[in-house]
């Protein structure tokens, strides 16, 4: 537009106008592109100082010149097109910084007051808005990443905009949770999802634009109809408000998780556990649960019917007063060492006799860990089976063992003794083949003799009565006595390794017998073998003595099993391994007693290694 001024206005009053224009102002004048005028505003922006005025304009700017703006210039003043510039970017060398501006700017063309038709320049405003382009990008950019991070997202996600709650955004999850197609993208969220009529979920976005909290909850249930049939699910959800730079909502973020798997599975759960219960409570045992800590949490309705304790009470220490006092110490300290290592637990104790105040029975506890997905104990799952009527019979039983060994044993003494009287005088007579009966008689009876021994040594054991006659005495010489004793009736090559053991503070005869035990196990046990290997060596403070054999082994399974009362390893030659199965038994029992430990090594078919350890001086070691 072409300005026409009042002649009364003097060049000066422009010239300050111009200076102190808010705005960036410059006029380009002449073929050249002279700079004629700049103001302080367009030297800014341009990065300049006023000794470019009076210059040519490409040579301050050569940049322009490969960015179009000399034929921009030339459209302008030779022309008089007017060019406007929006947000537009231009690449400068703005304080020796070559890098790219936007700006907003009006190129006009300056006519010749006195001859309206020429034009004698070109007029410059410019706005910078490279801040705010840069801004518009960088949100532009945010809304990308924030759309794509929505989109690529595990979680069921959307944006619900404005009070009409518009689904902006929903990625491909939230409408897999909806059961919708991506059509209901723009839609109102009542009507995508009309089943949401009479739940709460719309009224609570609703109430967020008003108060601007985020809401949150946690397995909440949700009435949708997905593949065309209305069901039920549980999730985990946010409703999250943006807010504008006012602090106005203006749209509702919401995450969901799908958590229907777990609240059906932990339903299930308690459902079988209000089974299991049932079954608990109908059994004739007492059936306990505790954490994974070992403290107890449940008990059968048995276990209430037993003690008659109010299910109000601790559990712990209904337990802890109805065991006979000065047991429950003893059997804590096992139960948490089982805890500890996450071994089976199990062990007698006696509870105190329903109705009585004197009369306690047996009870055997057993629990067993129950681990997670993780291998870890989740909790620990236990039994008290009443055992007193078979304690009752086992107390019976080694009564009866012990009266019936200790009877037979004078008749057996007084049977042997006739035996070697009569084996004496035919071989007296020359009846050489009657003495060899009296002499196989004789094996017999000691053979008798034997077990009626061990029978009353298990009687012993059972009623605590096995004494010890400890002292020391060189344990060398112990091996050399029995190997020289059991070689003597045997076929088999003993070896003997050992490495000057010396002395040892024990009962000599009980570590004798324990000796025998294994060496004659070792015997037997291996029919085809040539050999038996004895070893024994010290170890720090303890002796190591082993047998070794190369006979039937022992099945992997059964090993834990070899050294219990009357067990014996079953296979298809057992019938001719003669035996009560009570040596091993009172062997480890004795070895016990002394401070020590007997364990076996074993490969089925290939042979046995029985060992046991002691310390030297068991009043200053011990194996636990």
């Amino acid at each position: 537009m072409k300005n026409i001024l009042p002649s009364n206005v003097s060049c000066e009053s422009l010239v300050t106008l111009f200076s102190q224009a808010p705005i960036a102002l410059s006029l380009i004048m002449g073929d050249n592109f002279i700079i004629h005028t700049a103001n302080p505003k367009i030297l800014e922006l341009w990065g300049k100082d006023e000794l470019c005025i009076g210059k040519p304009l490409f040579e301050i700017f050569p940049e322009l010149k490969s960015q179009g703006f000399e034929e921009i210039f030339n459209n302008v003043y030779k022309k008089g097109e007017i060019f406007k510039g929006d947000k537009l970017s231009i690449f400068l060398n703005k304080y020796d910084v070559y890098e790219e501006h936007f700006f907003d700017f009006i190129y006009s063309p300056v006519y010749n007051s006195q001859n309206s038709s020429e034009i004698i320049g070109v007029s410059v405003v410019a706005t910078e808005v490279t801040d705010q382009v840069l801004s518009a990008r960088k949100l532009k950019e945010s809304e990308y990443k924030f759309e794509d991070l929505i989109k690529n997202s595990d979680y069921s996600i959307a944006l619900y905009r404005s009070k009409d709650l518009i689904i902006e955004l929903a990625n491909d999850p939230m409408l897999k949770t909806w059961g919708k197609p991506k059509s209901v993208i723009g839609m109102k969220l009542e009507d995508a999802l009309p089943e949401l009529e009479g739940q709460p979920f719309i009224g609570l976005l609703k109430d967020i634009f008003e108060t601007g909290e985020t809401y949150t909850a946690k397995e909440d249930k949700v009435d949708l109809v997905v593949d065309g049939k209305l069901q039920t699910f549980y999730y985990n959800f946010s409703y999250k408000p943006l807010k504008n730079s006012q602090g106005e909502v203006y749209a509702i973020y919401n995450v969901a998780v799908d958590v229907t798997h777990l609240v059906n599975g932990r339903q299930e759960i308690q459902k079988n556990e209000q089974e299991l219960r049932k079954m608990a409570d109908s059994m004739p045992q007492i059936v306990w649960t505790t954490d994974h800590k070992g403290v107890l949490k449940y008990m059968n309705e048995k276990w209430f019917t037993f003690s008659k304790y109010d299910r109000e009470m601790d559990l712990t220490e209904s337990v802890k007063n109805m065991m006979k006092p000065g047991v429950y110490e003893h059997v804590d300290q096992i139960w948490k060492e089982c805890i500890q290592t996450g071994k089976p637990f199990e062990v007698e104790c006696e509870f105190l006799s329903p109705n009585t105040i004197e009369e306690f029975r047996w009870f055997l506890a057993r629990a067993v860990p129950s681990y997670n997905e993780k291998g870890e104990v989740k909790e620990w799952i236990g039994t008290f089976t009443d055992i007193d009527d078979f304690k009752k019979l086992q107390n019976q039983k080694d009564n009866f063992l012990g009266i019936a060994s200790h009877e037979l044993k004078t008749p057996l003494t007084s049977l042997k003794l006739y035996t070697q009287v009569i084996e004496r005088n035919l071989s007296q007579n020359g009846d050489q083949k009657n003495a060899a009966i009296a002499s196989k008689m004789d094996s017999q009876i000691e053979l008798l003799n034997g077990l009626v021994r061990d029978l009353l040594d298990v009687t012993k054991i059972q009623k605590g009565q096995i004494q010890l006659n400890e002292s020391y005495f060189d344990f060398d010489d112990l091996i050399d006595d029995v190997v020289t004793e059991q070689q003597m009736a045997s076929r088999h090559k003993i070896l003997v390794e050992k490495s000057n053991v010396g002395k040892v503070f024990a009962d000599r005869h009980r570590i004798a017998q324990v000796m025998s035990n294994l060496i004659g196990n070792a015997i037997k046990y291996s029919p085809e073998a040539e050999e038996v290997h004895v070893k024994a060596h010290v170890s720090g403070d303890f002796i190591h003595f082993s047998v070794k054999d190369f006979g039937i082994g022992i099945p992997e399974e059964k090993q834990p099993k070899v050294f219990e009362q009357y067990y014996r390893v079953s296979g298809s030659k057992e019938h001719t391994f003669p035996g009560l199965g009570l040596g091993l038994y009172i062997s480890s029992e004795i070895i016990k007693r002394s401070g020590g430990k007997i364990f076996v090594n074993s490969i089925e078919g290939k042979g046995s290694d029985f060992c046991f350890q002691i310390p030297t001086n068991k009043g200053v070691n011990n194996i636990n």
